[in-house]
């Protein structure tokens, strides 16, 4: 395991302090799949909740493998053992929604809400998120909301929720969800010559009302070179 303790300590130092009595709501994505964005997203929360002492929620919008639990629950002398599963929303709300619904054996649909469970890391005040895909059913298909309801809701309950969002190359949610949390950060490989993609991929953002808070080179956050400054907002 790659110890990225002195790169989140730079990059919690460079986002700024969040607005007092306002959780902060972060999304970490890349343009290509490959990029390093799950390592940085579940390292920058870990830094957070152990750290800086903060109550975090880890959410992960790549619904396909939830590939953060699976992380997390692969390595837990470096994370803290996985919690029983409890729910993800503290108040019915939902960032998917999953169609055509589904319903009990009595007839009552099921809630967007129960698909989504949440794990406690260890002993820290941080928890993440896991899709409840062997709950599917048929042909039900799952999608990303756009909206606030769900990320206003969890303000309440955290003093930060880090997003990982799937690969801008394979996946929409990202723009989605941009336009309704506080920053986006950018997640780029550090040998990677070609900038094209995340700067396509910032443009898109601002594009759909979202805010790119800078640029993370997987292992550092430094001083780009004149060529990448392009794509800093």
């Amino acid at each position: 395991m790659v110890d990225l303790s002195g790169e989140m300590g730079g990059l919690w130092a460079t986002l700024g302090a969040p607005a007092p009595g306002r959780a902060r709501v972060i999304q970490f994505v890349a343009a290509r799949a490959g990029e390093g964005t799950s390592t940085v997203a579940r390292e920058f929360a870990r830094f957070a909740a152990r750290r800086a002492g903060k109550t975090v929620w880890l959410i992960d919008l790549d619904l396909q493998a939830s590939p953060q639990h699976a992380a997390i629950a692969a390595d837990p002398a470096h994370y803290g053992a996985l919690g029983k599963a409890s729910s993800a929303s503290p108040d019915g709300s939902s960032f998917l929604t999953v169609q055509p619904p589904q319903k009990t054996a009595d007839g009552a649909l099921i809630p967007n809400a129960r698909y989504i469970a949440a794990h406690q890391v260890g002993e820290a005040r941080w928890w993440v998120t896991r899709f409840r895909r062997e709950v599917l059913k048929g042909r039900q298909t799952v999608h990303i909301l756009p909206g606030a309801d769900y990320w206003n809701a969890l303000r309440k309950h955290a003093d930060l929720i880090v997003i990982d969002a799937p690969a801008a190359d394979r996946s929409q949610a990202a723009l989605t969800v941009a336009p309704f949390i506080d920053q986006t950060v950018l997640v780029v490989a550090a040998d990677q010559p070609d900038v094209r993609a995340p700067a396509q991929l910032r443009d898109a953002i601002a594009t759909a009302g979202g805010r790119v808070a800078g640029v993370f080179f997987n292992r550092a956050m430094v001083e780009p070179p004149g060529f990448l400054r392009r794509i800093l907002p």
